[in-house]
């Protein structure tokens, strides 16, 4: 089975090196060449063009950054959808607006060209394991075409119907949670630690017993250590998906007066030049409010 591969950023690499691990044919197509090539050694094939690492692909996986990266790729120009076979599946693995994936959805159906959406769920050691979290939705027929794919990147494929835009509403849901989850610890972290308990001790205490969770785990530890270099989710893109998560919300009319907060929380780490360092530099912000440098011990 050939597979198009269309970014390979932090999340977008490991993914495709185990399609190429997989015995897949892999042809990638990145904006900057240079971060595609180490998938070279592996077998992959490089090309210019999104366009042509979709000529001869079964499926076309696409993982990029935004809403707009993603329309300029698909969109832009419509040679994206022609290049596409009749068979092929374009598999959209990227976090992007629900919005966007009901045109995506619309786009397609009208070239008649099959639509999977299936974000992922999980850190880029995560999907260096193979172990992400896959939504997926759209036409039982394409979902099935291009599960081995999905298969080769993730653990768990959980499919949430026919309408492709439901696995996106899933994903900013879930994404809101781990947002949630990160405004929580950090805001705890300072509150504990102003009182003279150790974060540390206590995040472990809870993180062993009744928020045993990989989420919890995960964040807590990189909070404590400071840990925010390099990046495993930069803290800008924490920003939009912040903002994807209240687009969603709006266009449903379901008020979450706690994403807001946590936007404008993310906001303010931009504003105080954390954009590129990891997302759990939130708790920086939280810390400063608090009178604290941080709360690496």
């Amino acid at each position: 089975m050939q597979v198009g591969f269309v970014g390979t950023g932090a999340m977008g690499l490991p993914m495709a090196r185990n399609l190429c691990r997989a015995g897949f044919h892999v042809v990638v197509y990145n904006r900057t060449r240079e971060r595609a090539a180490p998938l070279e050694q592996e077998g992959a094939r490089l090309v210019d063009r999104p366009a042509d690492a979709c000529r001869g692909a079964d499926v076309v996986v696409t993982m990029l950054a935004d809403d707009r990266a993603t329309e300029e790729v698909v969109l832009r120009d419509g040679d994206f959808l022609r290049s596409l076979g009749p068979e092929a599946v374009h598999v959209c693995a990227s976090t992007i607006s629900v919005a966007l994936s009901e045109r995506l959805a619309e786009e397609h159906a009208r070239a008649g060209r099959a639509y999977v959406a299936a974000p992922v769920f999980g850190r880029p050691t995560v999907a260096e394991a193979g172990k992400l979290l896959i939504v997926v939705a759209g036409p039982s027929a394409a979902v099935e075409r291009c599960r081995p794919v999905l298969e080769a990147m993730g653990d768990r494929i959980v499919a949430l119907g026919e309408r492709a835009a439901l696995a996106h509403v899933a994903k900013l849901a879930g994404n809101f949670l781990i947002l949630s989850a990160l405004e929580a610890l950090s805001e705890v972290a300072v509150m504990v630690h102003k009182h003279g308990l150790p974060p540390r001790q206590f995040l472990e205490i809870m993180t062993s017993s009744y928020f045993d969770s990989p989420a919890y785990r995960t964040y807590s530890d990189l909070i404590c250590k400071g840990a925010f270099e390099p990046p495993g989710f930069r803290l800008a893109l924490a920003l939009k998906d912040a903002g994807l998560v209240l687009a969603a919300a709006e266009g449903a009319r379901a008020p979450m007066p706690l994403a807001s907060l946590v936007r404008d929380h993310l906001l303010s780490a931009m504003a105080r030049g954390y954009g590129e360092l990891d997302m759990t530099a939130l708790s920086l912000v939280i810390a400063q409010e608090g009178g604290l440098e941080g709360l690496a011990t």
